[in-house]
């Protein structure tokens, strides 16, 4: 039992003592400053020389050695002196060192090795003195040691296998942990504290030039560098290079011998160029054609100069960049048959996916120079798991085969930077086309993107709803952030959405770095919404942020029980109570306490709205449950169709002459018709709270506007039955496997959180409505729906009398935002993509894989052939029967009754968890969504065929729309 708690001793105390920030506090106090801010953000011994000088790094170095040292001994408290035990101890002490104290541990192992194994610590201190003398490098050095350890143990100890185990896995540790983090020795020594300089001269050997095919840090070589490095490791054709980091010495270079056969490329490569903040082109010195060892000492030279060129030094200035240092690249120049730049979009128009290519005969200097006006050419390129083709516009002397081949290599690196765009330099010889190098375009940042925020909230938004939902959005994600990341993020989540032609975008850039930060794929939030590809995430970055992830883990088991929790004892009584007040008896001041009470519940429900949809997608996506295996009853949409269904049917059995412009004057006939003209009215109370966009308070409930529902139950009579075969199947399949139930307990959730987040928008909106009956009255407002064009802070400071200069411009104000949103209704497509702050006119969106095809999601197995008809709004709900192949701009709850007769959707935004494609798998309709352009690319009365399983929408060539 003594063993046992020793173990948990052990485990738990020694990482905390490896967290323990010694170091820190040491440099902190004697020399102000923050290792994690500076150089390479280590707090190691190494840094504390460097940046504290001598004595600091002495301190910085009894520290850690007193932390081994107090490690073995921790364990000889519990087990006897040499156990294998002591090596576990100083595991946990380097996993909190790297975890927590942002070091590798190497002092605390050296010092606590020393006191567990005296013979092996001196072999291998012999081995390392020996071999640095000799050797002079750092890295064969340290790998070598962590290789001979193991080896020396085994020997020494041939029949302790638990003591080889631990020192196997303490020296995997350490060399994983050398990877991972910066070495603080490849930091110039110039820089260092000068009394520390001598020292860190020598502990850097004579060290070898850095390569281009090693992992560059971008902070120690700049981005330029650093991004070429990793293009050449992900296996893409970029010349070799080498570089001198800030204040290596040029002699090093002595190895390299240019000729005229052979020369080189001087360029530079600046700490802060290249990067998303700044990209710095044409600022500093690139000197081509190198032919000699002194040639090239003299472009060193002159590259290094351009740092502090006055023109540099105030491009820098201008853009609140720091000044820092300069690396030189040195690179084989490749003789060049054709070369150029190219953009993956188009810098000019600021949408689309075209790609421009711009290309000469002969160096690529010539098209960075602007001297000389290249050809041009404009490429589309699409890519898919059974699919790939370019199309070209433009001609020239270009070979038109590399010119695709120059689109691919574009299109595949802005991929491979998670949609960033890129603006690339290329060239080829005849052979091979080379990168030269790769920077994003900095004028097409951030990336807003439409994808899911068509979904969370489509249609053109009214200011209004925009302040409303803005603020609880993003401040709600703010909220699962920080319990991830911590406080310290220095992030205005407001950023992470804004309008773009009154319509919701979010800032897809500032998501994914944060995704990245979590250590999660860039991806995560489209993956789990919409079912699309995720690159593997950083495994560091995912083991730094284990504490956070595993809190957010904790909040998403806990989910169902704090739902259930708020449900009965906050949103119940609440709803119950606001249901029970009138809002036509109450004044101004009223109104507004009303409506700060319903915010207050819906910034909870914004919680819960957010976490469960992901929630349930995490746990379909681990557990493989298809989407027809989910039971999506529990959802308000699906269980209004199927009670307005089952009421058609009924009606059908009394109605035998149906004259569907008189159905409910016929119903009202019969005691029978009366009964159902009561369950009927029953059904509009309680699903009233529904409307077109559940999300947007600004659109009218069915409660307020029934004549949609009533429509739709009327051709429900008058066709045939929905078919229901899918939802039979779910309930008789489904309980049958527990991870289907696991799974499926989360879609109920779902349901029962849209059900109350859905009332509480209702309940606001009604609010608002009453509110501005009043200012209607007294002609503070004009028309009819113009509260929705103020934003809520406005609307307070009209209640409050806040705000004595508002009212005098309300009337001239409401009616500039009206026009805007007039204006910006009438764009019928939009591009799913702005590219930077300032979105340009929207274009015409182009056919996705050809003329006769375009790509969406798989949403609802199942292919259908008919006549399309496109359904922009519910405004005017055209006949539908299974002949119809709806097109819509997104589906809602309130879109749910109007789908489930035709023969299949289409949608241009959402995914599989949309309601649309829950109602049509519900019903067995082929659906595909996601289709960009679709209401602007397909016309009523053209033919298409659907494969829901495929995500195929083909045009039939027979029938087009007259």
């Amino acid at each position: 039992m003594f063993e046992l708690w020793g173990t948990l001793f052990i485990l738990i105390a020694c990482p905390l003592l490896g967290g323990l920030p010694l170091i820190r506090w040491i440099t902190s106090a004697l020399k102000q400053k923050q290792l994690s801010q500076i150089g390479t953000g280590n707090v190691s011994v190494s840094a504390a020389f460097y940046h504290g000088g001598t004595f600091v790094g002495v301190l910085a170095v009894l520290s850690e050695a007193l932390k081994g040292i107090a490690a073995v001994l921790l364990s000889r408290a519990f087990f006897p002196a040499g156990s294998p035990w002591e090596l576990v101890a100083l595991i946990a002490l380097v996993i909190g060192r790297y975890w927590v104290g942002r070091g590798a541990g190497t002092t605390n192992v050296v010092w606590g090795f020393l006191l567990h194994d005296p013979l092996v610590a001196g072999f291998i201190f012999f081995f390392a003195a020996i071999s640095f003398l000799i050797l002079r490098s750092r890295q064969v050095v340290k790998f070598g040691v962590l290789i001979l350890l193991p080896l020396f143990v085994t020997f020494l100890h041939v029949g302790d296998i638990p003591r080889i185990i631990a020192v196997t896995a303490l020296a995997g540790l350490l060399g994983w942990i050398y990877t991972k983090i910066p070495d603080d020795m490849n930091l110039s020594a110039q820089e260092a504290q000068t009394e520390s300089q001598p020292m860190l001269e020598f502990l850097r050997g004579d060290r070898a030039i850095l390569s281009l095919d090693e992992e560059l840090d971008a902070a120690l070589v700049g981005e330029k560098a650093a991004t070429l490095s990793q293009i050449k490791r992900w296996g893409y054709s970029v010349p070799k290079g080498w570089v001198l980091a800030p204040g290596d010495d040029p002699a090093s270079t002595e190895f390299l011998q240019p000729s005229e056969l052979s020369p080189l490329v001087v360029r530079s490569s600046a700490i802060g160029e290249d990067s998303e903040q700044a990209s710095a082109a044409g600022q500093y010195e690139t000197v081509l054609n190198v032919t000699s060892q002194q040639e090239l000492q003299e472009a060193i030279a002159q590259v290094r100069a351009s740092y502090n060129h006055p023109s540099a030094v105030q491009y820098r200035r201008d853009r609140g960049s720091n000044d820092t240092a300069m690396a030189v690249l040195i690179q084989q120049q490749v003789q060049s048959v054709y070369s150029g730049v190219a953009f993956s979009r188009d810098p000019i128009t600021q949408q689309g996916d075209t790609i421009v290519i711009e290309a000469l005969p002969g160096s690529p200097t010539q098209v960075v120079s602007g001297k000389v006006t290249p050809e041009q050419y404009r490429a589309f390129v699409v890519e898919t798991e059974n699919f790939s083709s370019v199309q070209l516009e433009g001609q020239g002397r270009i070979p038109q085969a590399l010119i695709k081949q120059v689109a691919y290599l574009t299109r595949r690196l802005e991929n491979r930077y998670h949609g960033i765009p890129q603006d690339i330099e290329w060239s080829y010889d005849g052979q091979t086309l080379w990168v030269l190098q790769a920077r994003p375009i900095t004028t097409l940042l951030p990336i807003w993107t439409r994808k899911i925020a068509a979904e969370v909230i489509p249609g053109v938004i009214h200011p209004l709803t925009w302040s409303i939902n803005r603020p609880l959005t993003c401040g709600v994600w703010g909220e699962i952030f920080t319990l991830v990341l911590g406080d310290a993020l220095g992030l205005d989540f407001n950023e992470t959405a804004t309008l773009h032609y009154s319509k919701a975008y979010f800032n897809a850039s500032l998501l994914g770095e944060i995704f990245r930060r979590m250590g999660l794929p860039p991806e995560s939030l489209e993956f789990l919404t919409r079912g699309a590809k995720m690159s593997k995430p950083s495994l560091e970055s995912t083991w730094k942020n284990l504490p956070g992830l595993t809190r957010l883990l904790r909040r998403e088991l806990s989910l169902e029980q704090d739902f259930k929790q708020d449900y009965h004892k906050r949103f119940i009584p609440e709803l119950s109570q606001l249901t029970q007040e009138d809002v036509d008896d109450l004044d101004a001041p009223k109104l507004l306490e009303r409506i700060d009470r319903i915010l207050e519940l819906l910034h909870r429900g914004t919680y819960y709205s957010i976490l469960a949809p992901l929630s349930a997608a995490l746990r379909q996506a681990i557990f493989r449950v298809k989407d027809g295996k989910i039971d999506n009853s529990v959802s308000p949409e699906v269980g209004a169709l199927r009670s307005l269904s089952a009421l058609a049917a009924d009606a059908k059995q009394i109605l035998v002459e149906l004259e569907p412009g008189k159905v409910f004057e016929q119903l009202a006939q019969t005691p029978e018709g009366e009964k159902i003209l009561q369950q009927f009215d029953e059904l509009l109370q309680d699903y009233g709270y529904l409307s077109e966009v559940g999300t947007d308070i600004s659109v009218p409930t069915w409660r307020e506007n029934p004549q949609p529902v009533k429509q739709m139950f009327v051709q429900l009579i008058q066709g045939n039955e929905p078919q229901t075969g899918a939802v039979d199947q779910i309930n008789l399949v489904l309980p049958k496997k527990p991870k289907r139930s696991f799974v499926q307990r989360r879609f109920d959730l779902k349901g029962r959180v849209t059900e109350v987040y859905s009332r509480l928008l209702a309940e606001l909106r009604w609010s608002f409505v009453a509110l501005e009956k009043i200012w209607l009255k007294s002609s503070l407002l004009k028309e009819t729906g113009d509260i929705f064009f103020l934003e809520f802070d406005e609307v307070r400071h009209l209640v409050e009398g806040s705000d004595s200069g508002l009212i005098p411009r309300l009337v001239k104000l409401v009616e500039l935002r009206r026009s805007q949103f007039v204006q910006d209704s009438e764009f019928n497509q939009i591009p799913l993509l702005v590219y930077g702050n300032t979105p340009p006119h929207p274009l015409a969106p182009s056919a996705i894989y050809s003329d006769q095809i375009l790509q969406g999601i798989p949403a609802s197995h199942g292919q259908a052939e008919g006549q399309v008809k496109v359904l922009r709004n519910l405004q005017d709900i055209p006949e539908i029967d299974r002949d119809t192949i709806l097109v819509v701009p997104y589906t809602d709850s309130g879109w749910a009754p109007f789908l489930v007769r035709a023969g299949g959707l289409i949608a241009e935004a959402g995914g599989r968890l949309s309601h649309g494609a829950i109602v049509a798998r519900e019903y067995g309709i082929p659906a595909v969504m996601d289709v960009r352009g679709a209401t602007w690319l397909l016309q009523d009365g053209q033919r298409v065929r659907i494969d829901g399983s495929r995500g195929i929408v083909e045009l039939s060539n027979d029938l087009r729309p007259e």
